[in-house]
């Protein structure tokens, strides 16, 4: 007899029934029913088989049995789940963790993370995401992001060298009421107030050292409703080294032929999977090539630590300690008869007129940061940072002025030697605290920030007194000078005879208190269209004070900010943005003078805020397979109600200027094996109103009109790399706030080239010309009428080894 077959529909119904018998602990009856089913299938088939007139064989359909309803888990099976669940988190850390531990490569352990990981050149993001969210392709404002790669292939070791190497950004001098530290004019106006680190503004006029940062932002344009007052032509930003989750070192050594020994570390070490630490540290002992006794120490250590306890709650830390110090350059005179420099007129380049028993320079600077991060759901993050800094710029140093050069014998020109001097401390305070939201409403997605801020700035500037000098035969103070000092040949590089140097226990002090608050949202729609805008209000509380004068003075700051993304590709951009900035009256806290920007506690005059306004139209492009951007933009800026001294000196407002231009700039990389990274700006600028006819069409002062700038890198075979940096100035012509058309500084090239060689996975050697042909150039031009020139360093190389690890 053949094997019967049950029916596929019998079979399904006892197989699911005979699972749900055995959950429900029926066993027996399990086995009985499969057993029938059995029986009833052989007889079914073997009648089948032996006749087809049997009656057929009717089997009863089982009954389904109802589920048991679901009981909710007890508070022990729940603790007993979330313990499971933080088990396996901690396993996935440790994980993480393990693999942070193991070897990276060695080229990409320090890598900048807001680059493009195969461009480096390329900056993708700037540090504030919650300001600016949206990459810099689709950003509505010309940003130049100098990414680490980029410092390192410019040998760029301070904030100064990068305003002498990039287009667009002019180097200023020190003034008789203003500090000798970096001062910068981006797209024609004064920024020496509008440094940031962090994002937190740092208004101390300094010297800054690079070997702390991770990259440098310089925003071009009106920033107020980003950054608070001031920032009519832009702001820069330094951005620190963080703790990060990869475990390395790195060693960087350089020696140089104008006897530069410079050593940095940088070590990054993770704890534990929720605490990383990284540290580093520089030491330099240095002349300045081209010059004369002058010298270029420095020192320094910086401390970052990363916690995060949960995977909600991020806390950092960082700590920056600089110290530079050495014989300041404060230049040579200008030769007005010839309209140029004196080393431009046959004096050696390297002649210095200072003191060396006497002049000396030292700037240190210290501060921390602490920032908590609260992601309380996907949509809202709360961030809150506290900054804490002190800063001391201190200095005695020799102006040279006024040469004579009446004798027909030039070994006979003289010039004077005037001494400048400054005791300067910056203490701030500040606390910065942002709610971000990012939702979506109808398609759009917004991502919003609202913002408060707290800042106290407290400055005090003194000087130096009772200097005596047994050649000059009397005292004299930074007030006096010493005339009759040998153009060719100074003979006061050093003397005895002076007096111990003490400040006059007069400072001016000021005292700066900043409420803040702002509101920004970018809405995206389906990546085609970008609309950003925001408004900023600044309560700018200011007094002024000396031993015997006080004043007091506020001002109401309301700025902002709106611009307009469209984008026909993935890849490019059109935008147009508008946006607005104030300099309140006094904002220029290194000054000790209205002329220079400053407000004396016993001025008779108080003038209200510089309005700036500017428009920018531009279009961004990421080429070369997304790895070069490429931009240009078309600007005009506009600054009303300006300051300018009258015909009768008086300080007065209602003055105008207007500067408008192109900003055209390329980064990242063309080929896998070439690398750009520049620009150029052309810029045209005018006083369109002034109290003083004679100014009305004037250019202004301090500008560099036409300015250019690319390094460039090309990958050879064998792990060899070339390449070099082509630098422009055009004139630029001295001043104060219009042209003074009389004293001008020449244009010039600069060149700059380097050979790299990866002798393995850990070790690089890199061959570095500066001023490849040794070219005579100047950095700015003091504004009085005895003027003086600072001269730009000359040429030297330098052997540069990395070792990372």
């Amino acid at each position: 007899m053949g094997l019967a077959v049950a029916p596929r529909s019998l079979r399904s119904i006892a197989a699911r029934n005979s699972i749900e018998e055995k959950l429900d602990g029926n066993s027996g009856k399990a086995v009985s029913a499969v057993a029938g089913l059995i029986a009833v299938a052989s007889v079914s088939s073997g009648a089948q088989a032996q006749q087809s007139n049997l009656p057929p064989v009717t089997v009863d359909a089982p009954v389904e049995r109802p589920r048991p309803a679901a009981s909710k888990p007890t508070a022990e099976q729940i603790r007993a789940r979330n313990a499971l669940r933080r088990a396996a988190q901690r396993q996935q850390a440790q994980q993480q963790a393990a693999a942070a531990v193991a070897p990276s490569p060695a080229g990409a352990v320090d890598r900048n993370p807001y680059a493009d990981p195969a461009a480096p050149y390329k900056v993708d993001h700037v540090q504030a995401s919650g300001k600016f969210p949206e990459p810099m392709l689709n950003t509505p404002k010309t940003i130049t992001v100098l990414s680490k790669e980029v410092l390192e292939d410019k040998n760029a070791t301070t904030l100064k060298e990068i305003g002498r190497s990039t287009a667009g950004v002019t180097l200023g001098s020190g003034e008789g009421g203003n500090a000798f530290g970096d001062r910068f004019f981006i797209r024609g106006f004064d920024a020496r107030n509008d440094v940031f680190i962090d994002g937190i503004r740092d208004p101390a006029v300094s010297i800054r050292e690079n070997f702390f940062t991770e990259q440098i932002e310089i925003l071009r344009g009106p920033a107020s409703s980003y950054a608070g007052r001031g920032t009519a032509g832009g702001a820069i930003n330094i951005v620190t080294k963080q703790a990060g989750d990869v475990n390395f070192k790195r060693m960087d050594t350089e020696f140089g032929t104008d006897m530069t020994k410079r050593v940095t570390l940088d070590v990054n070490q993770v704890v534990d999977p929720t605490f990383s630490v990284r540290t580093g540290g520089l030491f330099q002992d240095a002349n300045v090539a081209g010059r004369n006794y002058v010298t270029d120490d420095r020192w320094g250590t910086f401390l970052s630590t990363k916690y995060t306890p949960t995977n909600d709650i991020k806390i950092t830390t960082n700590y920056v300690h600089t110290d530079l110090s050495g014989l300041p350059d404060f230049g040579v005179p200008y030769y007005k008869q010839g309209n140029v420099p004196v080393t431009s007129a046959g004096i050696p380049r390297g002649t210095w007129y200072g003191f060396l028993n006497r002049d000396f320079q030292t700037a240190r600077q210290d501060f921390g940061t602490a920032t908590t991060e609260y992601k309380v759901n996907e949509a809202i993050t709360l961030s809150s940072k506290v900054r804490g800094e002190h800063s001391l710029l201190n200095y005695i140093g020799t102006l040279p002025q006024n040469p004579v050069t009446t004798n027909v014998n030039p070994l006979l020109w003289t010039t004077t030697a005037s001494a400048q001097s400054r005791y300067q401390t910056v203490d701030v305070w500040a606390n910065q605290n942002e709610a971000t939201f990012k939702l979506d409403t109808g398609g759009v997605k917004h991502t919003a920030v609202f913002g408060v801020e707290y800042t106290n700035e407290d400055i005090s500037i003194d000087r130096y007194s009772g200097l005596a000098s047994e050649l000059a035969g009397s005292g004299f103070t930074s007030n006096g000078a010493i005339s009759g000092v040998n153009l060719y040949s100074p003979q006061y590089t050093y003397v005895s005879g002076f007096g111990t140097p003490s400040l006059t226990g007069n400072p001016t002090r000021y005292g700066v208190n900043t409420s803040s608050v702002y509101v920004m949202d970018t809405a995206n729609w389906q990546d085609t269209i970008i609309v950003n805008g925001g408004v900023r209000y600044d309560g700018y509380n200011m007094s002024s004070s000396t031993n015997t004068a006080y004043l007091k003075m506020n001002s109401d700051l309301v700025n902002y900010n709106v611009g307009l993304v469209y984008k026909p590709m993935s890849i490019g951009s059109i935008y147009a943005a508008y946006a607005t900035s104030a300099n309140p009256f006094g904002s220029e806290l290194d000054a000790t003078g209205t002329d220079y920007g400053g407000v004396p506690a016993n001025t008779t005059v108080l003038l209200g805020p510089e309005r700036n306004k500017a428009a920018e139209v531009g279009t961004k492009w990421e080429l070369a397979d997304r790895h070069l951007l490429v931009s240009t933009a078309l600007f005009q800026t506009t600054k009303d109600n300006a300051r300018e001294t009258n015909a009768a000196g008086l300080l007065t407002s209602g003055a105008a200027y207007r500067i408008q231009g192109i900003d055209i700039e390329a980064e990242g990389k063309i080929t896998e094996r070439w690398s750009i990274f520049g620009g150029l700006v052309l810029m045209q600028s005018k006083v369109t109103q002034s109290n003083i006819a004679s100014n009305l069409g004037l250019q202004l002062a301090n500008v560099a009109h036409q300015s250019f700038s690319m390094l460039t890198k090309y990958k050879l075979d064998g792990d060899w790399e070339v390449g070099g940096q082509a630098v422009y100035r055009s004139k630029v012509y001295g001043g104060t706030f219009a042209a003074n058309t009389g004293n001008e500084l020449p244009s010039y090239w600069r060149f700059d080239a380097f050979v790299e060689k990866k002798i393995d996975k850990n070790w690089t050697m890199k061959f570095y010309a500066q001023n490849l042909t040794n070219k005579l150039y100047y950095d700015t031009l003091y504004r009085s009428a005895v003027p003086f020139v600072a001269v730009a360093p000359g040429r030297a190389f330098y052997l540069i080894t990395t070792a990372k690890f």
